[in-house]
């Protein structure tokens, strides 16, 4: 059965963000997930996973200056240092929170920029990060998304995906599929996620249009949830999507399917 895990990004936003890891115990899940740890210290983080008996699923290696609207560094020829500086930062965060997977944001394509050029950029700094984190044990994952939210995102498809994955040759590298953004740029889900199973280590999803949660929109996902038991998946899927009430209000979705993943 599926194992959910909460995005305390996007859930539970009422709360101060320390306090969604307790809502996120108290709503039935027993892993979290969030885009980044790193305003926090990390033995404060480690103790409220602690404390509720949560998993640290994933989070993200850095990615720039978020909120000036960079979304990933990983492609970009003038930010290769800060890029490593940052797979090691994220390296010491994840080992203090147990963390087995990091995803890599690829970044927007610079206006006018050579993209063979940025390609190359990102294949150096995703063998550099595999190889990185292979020597803790912690996976490394690459996530197309969708070029209607973040228009000129570089990575947008799962075959594009892939590609790079076999242009870097690492055993490390793997895709995160997020049921979401993939629905926007190609729709099939069901075969591209059998296609390329073997290389998606975690699943995240949100329904569209809107990105709410399931059964707000064009998705089946209980279909979908039954396709992947069948076929085998055995890792997290994380639920980042914006509540269209509160999270707690949104939960009758997942009440079943919790109860067969626990």
């Amino acid at each position: 059965m599926p194992k959910f895990a909460a995005n305390l990004t996007m859930l539970f936003t009422e709360r101060p963000f320390l306090e969604r890891f307790a809502a996120a115990k108290a709503a039935g899940f027993t892993g979290v997930e969030y885009l980044f740890p790193y305003e926090f210290e990390k033995a404060v983080l480690r103790e409220k996973l602690l404390q509720h008996g949560l998993s640290q699923v994933l989070h993200n290696l850095p990615a720039g200056n978020w909120g000036a609207g960079e979304r990933g560094i990983a492609i970009l020829p003038n930010r290769i240092k800060e890029f490593r500086d940052g797979v090691k930062r994220a390296i010491d965060y994840a080992k203090a929170l147990d963390c087995r997977q990091l995803n890599c944001l690829a970044g927007i394509a610079p206006a006018g920029a050579n993209a063979a050029e940025l390609r190359d950029v990102f294949v150096d700094n995703l063998g550099f990060a595999a190889n990185a984190l292979a020597d803790h044990g912690i996976r490394l994952l690459i996530e197309p998304i969708n070029t209607r939210d973040i228009p000129g995102f570089f990575l947008s498809g799962t075959g594009q995906a892939r590609d790079i994955i076999a242009e870097v040759g690492s055993d490390n590298l793997f895709i995160q599929y997020d049921i979401y953004h993939m629905q926007i740029m190609e729709g099939d889900l069901a075969p591209t996620m059998k296609k390329h199973l073997d290389r998606i280590a975690h699943v995240q999803l949100a329904d569209n249009p809107g990105r709410n949660e399931p059964g707000t929109g064009e998705i089946n996902f209980d279909f979908l949830f039954r396709y992947l038991d069948d076929l085998g998946y055995a890792g997290w899927i994380g639920c980042e999507y914006k509540p269209k009430t509160t999270a707690s209000e949104g939960l009758d979705w997942c009440a079943a399917w919790m109860a067969q993943a626990c």
